[in-house]
């Protein structure tokens, strides 16, 4: 099964990681940044769990059987028949 990329759900990681790595090197006094990141944290957190559940849903098929009979394999998809040589085989010489 082929995975799609989406833009929005990968931002949204991004963004995650570098809300929690700007959280690693706040100052240890600076109490007011530090609770704004870990609000802003919270909010991205729940946007990307909210994201996934999207993703996940619209990337898997609702019920396999319905989707193959829906689609029906192109003539390339079934079984190919074996490659013929091409470059004649030399013949096995007679050892004396």
């Amino acid at each position: 099964m082929a995975k799609t990329i989406d833009l929005e759900l990968t931002r949204a990681e991004v963004e995650v990681l570098e809300l929690e790595a700007r959280l690693r090197v706040v100052p240890m006094n600076d109490t007011q940044l530090s609770d704004a990141l870990k609000i802003a944290l919270l909010a991205k957190k729940e946007r990307l769990m909210k994201l996934r559940t999207l993703h996940a849903a619209s990337s898997r098929p609702k019920d396999a059987a319905e989707a193959l009979a829906k689609k029906p394999l192109p003539i390339h998809a079934g079984r190919r028949a074996p490659l013929k040589r091409s470059v004649p085989q030399r013949s096995k010489a007679k050892s004396s």
